[in-house]
């Protein structure tokens, strides 16, 4: 008889374990864009927008010989 009840434990409230799936997905995916992707943002705009020179950047490629159409 035990056996049975947990056999039917998981379809006895299938709503119930739609929502907290539900939930459980939306809280890591909120997590995860404020705790991972929103700082990750914020650190290639700061390295981008104050450290980064494109010009220099490309003048060291072309010397290097990577662009063959930029002589």
């Amino acid at each position: 008889m035990a056996q049975l009840q947990f056999y039917c434990l998981l379809a006895e409230h299938p709503w119930f374990h739609i929502v907290v799936a539900f939930t459980v997905a939306l809280g890591a995916a909120v997590l995860y864009k404020f705790g991972v992707a929103e700082p990750r943002k914020k650190a290639d705009l700061y390295f981008y927008r104050r450290n980064y020179d494109s010009m220099k950047d490309f003048e060291e490629i072309r010397r290097a010989g990577i662009f063959q159409s930029a002589k």
